[in-house]
């Protein structure tokens, strides 16, 4: 980086900089989408979700609740997969405390999971209810 520290306040705007860091954050999500099974899967949940959402006519309220909670569980699954790297770079042998970095980073994504379940429950439920009733 040409001796410039990366948080220099004296480093000047660049837009080709910013370009190349966007470039980069899709490339990690390529990576993300193609190398992690739980991140596919979230993904196809995640359109089946937006498929019922359009056939149910959610609200605009319901739709930031849903992007919301999909948001939630895929930022946790790129947060879990950075541990996962990272920890595999520090060592492949057993060592307790990566376990429980990764375990931990993995229970991030178990709760973000089971909060965005609670929220399509309460998104889905009454559309499903009112699709019915009527």
């Amino acid at each position: 980086m040409n001796g410039i520290s990366r948080n220099d306040p004296k480093k000047k705007f660049n837009l080709a900089d910013r370009l190349k860091s966007f470039k980069n954050a899709f490339s990690g999500l390529g990576y993300l989408l193609r190398f992690e099974h739980n991140a596919r899967v979230h993904l196809f949940i995640i359109i089946i979700v937006i498929i019922a959402g359009l056939f149910l006519r959610l609200s605009a309220i319901n739709w930031i609740a849903i992007v919301y909670a999909s948001g939630l569980v895929l930022i946790s699954e790129c947060f879990n997969t950075a541990v996962e790297y990272l920890s595999d770079v520090v060592t492949q042998e057993q060592n307790e405390k990566i376990k429980k970095a990764k375990d931990v980073a993995a229970a991030g994504v178990l709760i973000s999971a089971i909060i965005s379940v609670i929220i399509g429950i309460f998104v889905f439920l009454p559309a499903i209810y009112k699709l019915f009733a009527s």
